[in-house]
This record gives structure tokens, C-alpha cells and sequence, in this order.
């Protein structure tokens, strides 16, 4: 007795996804990436990934000129959308535990051309958050010796006044860029034991504020008479959220990591969901205690923290937080400069980028060209840049990665999978594995016959027929379609109708209705359709609402952004196309390769009461090969 299911699509498509990242573990990462990450390793990698690279740097700029003291208000925002984004990077690292975040998700749902852009994306992610953690870094550096070096700096070498550059060249910026890339290029052993270290003194220092910033509070300062709890409105509270986002980036790391995670199923997802909502309480509290010690127009954006205690007469205190958010701002430097060679090496292995990033120093066991390489390039943009524009045009690539994963959890809740034991990402092993168990003979049977993911549910058949008549898959891909383009109408409407658009009354409520109308409809046509669903593996409630909302809410904090941002952005994705059609394209290890034999799946229960299943080629009829008597004689 045999059953078949038609998965031999997916196979393929897991097997050779599979194939491309063997030399990864071959070459770079056989003997650190091993599954040696608890729960509480991812969450503090985590916490000290989002409470570094934000607190330090955000918290300032966005209260002073964005959003007064309901820059709290922004935190949490940002946070909810944020949570939305992370728990779709949940189900992604628990079911596709390897290296690679948002560049391996989206190349596995979406494919080569969306990946290569969104890895393009997470290059400079990383190359701005760097750049920013670092000019924030000397920011603070500098607040310790009251501003001596930047007094320096402009008598001996001058002042810019050049709108979209910085005050004054940055060389300490510049200077521990290259000398954390020296550092990480030399392995990950010490630089491990100093994450760990610095990490338990930035949350130490972290506390420290919180209690002492509400001894010296001053609700005065959230006054009419100093502009209000929000001056800038509405509005400028969503600004300011487009801009936190940045804040948040940290989880990302957790999912980075969840190849070397012990039980990457739960540990992912638990660590995600802890540090999101421990960062989002730093967040708010840290940010509540700022605009209350000193009132926010007056806040200095390059080091707020330690300059309002400073100003409160409190100089031993403002050392302490200088020297906290040295350490913390350390740990992520030492992040960036960690996790941005090993996407360039992802993508080099892919051939979608210069081969020169796929070499792997012998010794190290670093990827040393692109650590140097994109460690000059991060210093010299913390040189030259403002840290308000950086942290700008950070955002805008934030958000495009966490809207395009959110889209391809929906694509991949309905493909068709393949079944329990195959190889995928998730649990790589043979090809062929004995199954005793009772309730696994039940669950595979019921898969093969039952699971039809992207299919009409057999209950709206009779209501909806008419859907059936497509291809398979294609209602839930015009869907699709439909939802992304209706939430940037309907969001569009949103942002601009009062205001760029200049619609009339009526004009923007019909607009706003037909918009809301196609989204909900494309929402209401997918979840007619059935989805996969696996027991084992943490899976995002509400699909397809949630992930839906999230791209809603991450094109609207998108479009938040300022002209400048869009039009810096679209040069980068402009250079990318050009790398990808003029190299990546001609270099693709998937387009070179040949394509290998498509499989199909056969589940045969034997007389002993066992089930095995064999995975075996599918020939052409004239190739076909004689079938073996050993298929017929157990």
C-alpha cells in the first residue's frame, strides 16, 4: 500500500538550497557553529544587540527634533510594529534554523532576484547602524571630557556647513571602526568573552539611569510652557516611530544565530519575544526619565544621556552612563562588524556577489577581505555623515527587510511542504528514515492525503468554486498581489491625502474606502485557502492577518520618511541592480548549476507494520528504469 505526494518541487527547492549552503559550514564556520546557544544566550545576545545600538543613539535626536517628550510614545509604537516584524523572523528561525536571517528567508520563499536585493538591504543595515553606533560612541567619549575633542576637531580643522554632512569630520569615529575590524578579523574568541562583559555592564548602567533619572525628575518639564507632552503632534510622534524602528533591529541577531542554537524551535521564538519586550521597557522608562530630568528642546542628540546629568549637576553620574554606553555601543560595533561579512559571504557563496568575499582566511576562519573591506567603508561613513541622516536612512532599509519577510511568511504558509523526515533546512538529515511510531503512521498518511496548502477549503468550495478554476496556488498569488498594493494605496491615502496629495473630502474617502476594501477582500480570499501547519514548530498566530498588519504598518512608517532618505535609498537600490545584472546575475551558483533530478515522495507500509520513506528519482517514461525486486520483496 503506497501513498504519493506531489512535493517534488519543494524537494528540490530545499535540497538545493541545502547544497548551496554546505560550504558555508564546510569552510567558515566547522567548529563555532555548533548548537551550543541556550535561551538565555539568544535573549541577552538580543538585548544587547536592540539596548546598544538605540538607547544611546536614538533616544536624543528623536526627542529633540521629532517627537518632544512623547518619544515615548514612539518607542512603543515602534515596538508593537516591531513585534509584528519578529514574530515572522520567529517562525522563520525556528523552521529555517541557518545563518542568513532575512537574505536565506526571503531567497527561500521569494527567490534569487528579491534576495539578492534584500541582503542589499542588510548591507547597509548594517553598514549605517555601525556607522551610527560609532559616531555615537565618540559623541559620548567626547561628553566625558566636556567636549574637548569636538572643540578640537573645528579649530584645527574646520566646520562643514553642508546640510546632508557632519558638523566636523569625525576621526574617533573613523578610528574605532578600523580598530574594531582589526580586532574581529583576528577570530570570535575574545571578541565573545567582551560582548558578554560589556553586555552585563551596559544593563547594570541601564538600571542606574532608570532610578536615579526619576529621583531627579521634573514633570514641569512636560508642560504647556516648555512645548507640551507632544509638540509636534501627531505626526511627529509617527516620525519619530519611523525612526525607532532602528532601535528594534537587534532581534535580527537572534534569528542570525539560531543555526547554533540547541533547540532553535523553542529557543528562537522565546528569545525573540523576552528581548523585544525587555528592550521596549529600557526604551520607554530610559526615555520617560530624559525628557522629565531636563526639558527635551534642550537635549543634546550626540550624547543626551550623559549630558543631562551633566547639566543637573551630576558629573560622576554622567561619567557613569559616558562609560555604560561606551561598553554597550561596543557590543554592537563588535555585532555589525561580526554579522556583516558572514551576509557577504552568504551571498559571495551564492556567486551574487564578488567571489574576493567568499575567501576564508585559513587561520581565523574569518571571512578577513570583507571584514576589511566593509570595515573601511562603515569609518568612512561615520567620518563624514551626520549620525541624524545615518539613522534615517537606516530605518528605510529596516523596514523594507521586515516588510518582504512578513510577505514571505504568507508564501510560504502556502506552498505545499514537504513531508515529515525530507531534508530542509530546518532538520537536515538522510533520505530515508524508519518511522515506528503509531501517531507518526497517522500523521503521514493524514499529510499525504489531507494537506493541501494553497488549495480551496473543501468547506467554501461549494460558495467560492469559482477560485478552483485557476491554477494552482494562482488565487493565493493575485491575492497577494492585491494585499501588498492595496496596503501602500490605502497607506499613501493616509499619509498624503491632507497633505502632498491634496484630495478632496470626498476624494480621500473614497480612496480610503475602495483601498480598505481590496485589502480586507485580499485578506478574506487568503484565508480561504488552506495553509500548512506543523504541531512541532512555532508558527505565527492569525495568518494571514498578522503578518498583513505588519506590512500595513511598515509601509505607512516607511513612508514617514523624509525625500532625502527615498532618494539616498533609491541610488542604493539603483548600484545594487547594476551589481546584480552586471555581475550576480552571470556568477549565479543557482544558474549555473544543473538542475538535479526532481523527486517524489513514497510512503510504503511493509508487513512488519513499519513505515519507511524512500525518496527516489522521477524519469521521464522512456528513461524509466526496470523496477529492482527488492522494491517488491520486503
Amino acid at each position: 500500500m503506497a501513498y504519493g505526494l506531489p512535493s517534488a518541487a519543494s524537494l528540490v527547492r530545499l535540497c538545493r538550497k541545502l547544497n548551496r549552503l554546505k560550504p558555508l559550514e564546510d569552510s567558515t564556520m566547522e567548529t563555532s557553529l555548533h548548537r551550543c546557544l541556550s535561551t538565555l544566550d539568544l535573549t541577552l545576545l538580543g538585548v544587547g544587540g536592540m539596548v546598544g545600538s538605540g538607547l544611546y543613539v536614538l533616544t536624543g535626536a528623536v526627542a529633540k527634533d521629532m517627537a518632544g517628550p512623547a518619544v515615548l510614545l514612539s518607542f512603543a509604537v515602534a515596538a508593537v510594529a516591531s513585534l509584528l516584524a519578529a514574530l515572522c523572523y520567529a517562525e522563520f528561525g525556528a523552521r529555517v534554523p541557518r545563518t542568513g536571517s532575512a537574505y536565506l528567508f526571503t531567497y527561500v520563499s521569494m527567490g534569487e532576484l528579491w534576495a539578492f536585493l534584500i541582503g542589499w538591504n542588510v548591507l547597509l543595515e548594517y553598514l549605517i547602524g555601525g556607522a551610527a553606533v560609532a559616531r555615537a560612541w565618540s559623541g559620548y567619549l567626547d561628553a566625558i571630557f566636556s567636549h574637548s575633542i569636538r572643540n578640537f576637531t573645528e579649530t584645527h580643522v574646520g566646520a562643514w556647513h553642508v546640510s546632508f554632512l557632519a558638523r566636523y569630520p569625525d576621526f574617533l569615529a573613523a578610528g574605532i571602526l578600523l580598530l574594531a575590524s582589526a580586532f574581529v578579523s583576528c577570530g570570535a574568541r575574545v571578541s565573545s568573552w567582551l560582548n558578554h562583559t560589556f553586555s552585563a555592564i551596559s544593563l547594570l548602567v541601564i538600571l542606574f539611569i532608570i532610578i536615579l533619572g526619576f529621583i531627579l525628575a521634573r514633570p514641569h518639564n512636560w508642560s504647556a510652557a516648555e512645548g507640551g507632552f507632544a509638540p509636534f503632534g501627531f505626526s511627529g510622534v509617527m516620525a519619530g516611530t519611523a525612526t525607532c524602528f532602528y532601535a528594534f533591529v537587534g532581534f535580527d541577531v537572534i534569528a542570525a544565530s539560531s543555526e547554533e542554537a540547541r533547540n532553535p524551535r523553542r529557543a528562537v521564538p522565546v528569545a525573540i519575544a523576552v528581548s523585544l519586550g525587555l528592550a521596549a521597557a529600557a526604551y520607554i522608562l530610559v526615555s520617560t526619565v530624559l525628557t522629565l530630568m531636563v526639558p527635551w528642546h534642550s537635549l543634546d542628540p550626540d550624547s543626551a544621556l550623559a549630558d543631562a546629568f551633566y547639566r543637573r549637576g551630576y558629573s560622576w553620574a554622567g561619567f557613569i552612563v559616558a562609560a555604560g554606553s561606551i561598553c554597550a555601543m561596543n557590543t554592537v560595533l563588535l555585532s555589525n562588524l561580526f554579522s556583516l561579512p558572514r551576509i557577504v559571504y552568504a551571498m559571495a557563496a551564492d556567486g551574487l556577489f564578488f567571489q574576493v568575499f567568499a575567501r576564508v582566511h585559513p587561520r581565523t576562519q574569518v571571512p578577513v577581505m570583507g571584514i576589511l573591506v566593509f570595515g573601511v567603508l562603515m569609518a568612512l561613513l561615520a567620518l563624514l555623515l551626520d549620525l541624524e541622516a545615518l539613522v534615517q536612512f537606516l530605518s528605510i532599509g529596516t523596514l523594507l527587510a521586515y516588510t518582504f519577510v512578513a510577505a514571505s511568511i504568507i508564501v510560504l504558509r502556502f506552498q505545499k511542504s514537504s513531508p515529515p523526515g525530507s531534508p530542509n533546512p530546518a532538520s537536515p538529515g538522510p533520505l530515508a528514515k524508519q518511522l515506528d511510531s503509531f501517531s507518526d503512521r497517522i500523521h503521514l498518511v493524514e499529510a499525504s492525503v489531507l494537506a493541501h496548502p494553497g488549495q480551496l477549503r473543501p468547506a467554501l468550495k461549494p460558495y467560492l468554486g469559482f477560485l478552483d478554476g485557476y491554477g494552482p496556488g494562482a488565487a493565493v498569488t493575485w491575492a497577494l498581489s492585491l494585499l501588498v498594493a492595496s496596503a501602500i494605496t490605502l497607506d499613501c491615502v493616509l499619509v498624503f491625502g491632507d497633505s502632498a496629495l491634496h484630495l478632496p473630502r470626498w476624494g480621500y474617502f473614497l480612496l480610503l474606502l475602495l483601498s480598505g476594501a481590496v485589502f480586507l477582500l485580499s485578506l478574506l480570499v487568503l484565508g480561504a485557502h488552506q495553509q500548512q501547519h506543523q504541531q512541532d514548530t512555532f508558527q505565527i498566530p492569525m495568518v494571514p492577518l498578522t503578518p498583513a498588519l505588519s506590512i500595513l504598518l511598515n509601509v505607512c512608517l516607511m513612508l514617514k520618511l523624509s525625500y532625502l532618505t527615498w532618494l539616498r535609498f533609491s541610488i542604493w537600490l539603483v548600484i545594487g541592480l547594476a551589481v546584480y545584472f552586471g555581475y550576480g546575475i552571470r556568477h549565479s551558483k543557482e544558474n549555473q548549476r544543473e538542475l538535479p533530478e526532481p523527486t517524489t515522495k513514497r510512503y510504503v507500509v511493509f508487513p512488519s507494520g513499519s513505515l519507511e520513506e524512500t525518496v527516489q528519482p522521477v524519469q521521464p517514461p522512456s528513461q524509466e528504469a526496470p523496477v529492482h525486486e527488492a522494491d517488491h520483496a520486503q
